[in-house]
């Protein structure tokens, strides 16, 4: 796909300090996503918070909210959050992708199935310690294998998340196994200081990735960089085909003064153009990938 796939990752679990432009509410997330279709992007990925506590939220019923309010107000492809919770009763962890698919005014797209477990602790460098020790988000590929079934039971379509190189070793026998289907949206994690479960933010740790795409697989990947600036590594992305994943979610871009999610969306898509490269629109991201809208 010529045309640059842009996934406005809206909100995370990340506070309003130091930005404070990061969507809580229901209508706060719809009005962030249509902003950022108006940008140039074309999948809204989110998470369901406390409309004033930012806290994050498990409740089907704020998720199905998020998604009439984003569908109220844009044609964007919508992708929440699979990790709502990390239960190990796994029904727990799509019962919001349920309850958004009883209609078809808050049902999801996509979501993400992450390829990798991994410990999930931050270390702290100057204070030479980790935050947590004992927190490891665990998904074997049983655990992958009916999140995907799952989800898909309701007409939602998961992509694959590679932490690491390992990650994209389980491809194929995840696709040959029937776990992920073609065509494939691949999102490549690259993580900053201090998060430490994915390749690092520069050039070498992303190559890595890069080399270990499976060939002769159809798919579009994308890069996603917790806790760094993606931007920095833009011109390499876009010279070499591939899409993004970005928002305040991950990052608050304070080299942009405090830019909102869809000035961050402009800011690429300006890169992107300068590479001859314009923004792919939510019906062509819909038909490469057989959504059903």
């Amino acid at each position: 796909m010529d045309e640059v796939l842009i996934e406005a990752r809206l909100n995370e679990y990340t506070p309003r300090e130091p930005n404070p432009n990061v969507p809580f509410s229901p209508e706060e997330i719809a009005e962030a996503a249509a902003a950022c279709r108006d940008a140039g992007a074309s999948v809204a990925h989110f998470h369901a918070r406390d409309s004033e506590t930012g806290a994050a939220s498990t409740d089907p019923a704020v998720y199905c909210e998020i998604g009439r309010a984003l569908r109220a107000s844009s044609d964007i492809v919508m992708m929440p959050t699979l990790g709502a919770t990390v239960s190990s009763v796994i029904e727990e962890r799509f019962a919001h992708i349920h309850a958004m698919a009883a209609s078809p005014a808050t049902r999801a797209e996509l979501v993400p199935l992450d390829l990798a477990s991994a410990n999930i602790s931050f270390y702290d460098s100057e204070k030479r310690s980790f935050d947590r020790e004992d927190s490891l988000y665990e998904n074997t590929v049983a655990t992958l294998r009916a999140l995907s079934e799952g989800v898909r039971a309701v007409g939602v379509r998961p992509i694959g998340v590679a932490y690491s190189v390992p990650s994209l070793r389980f491809v194929e026998p995840l696709l040959d196994t029937g776990v992920l289907e073609e065509p494939l949206y691949l999102q490549l994690l690259l993580t900053g200081e201090g998060v430490l479960s994915g390749h690092p933010v520069t050039p070498r740790g992303l190559a890595a990735l890069l080399d270990f795409i499976p060939a002769g697989v159809d798919l579009e990947w994308n890069v996603l960089a917790y806790g760094a600036n993606l931007l920095e590594l833009a011109d390499l992305v876009l010279e070499r085909g591939g899409h993004f994943a970005l928002g305040l979610g991950d990052y608050p871009y304070l080299e942009l003064g405090t830019p909102t999610n869809a000035n961050i969306v402009e800011k690429l898509v300006a890169m992107a153009r300068a590479h001859g490269r314009e923004p792919a629109t939510p019906a062509l991201v819909r038909d490469r990938f057989g959504l059903m809208g």
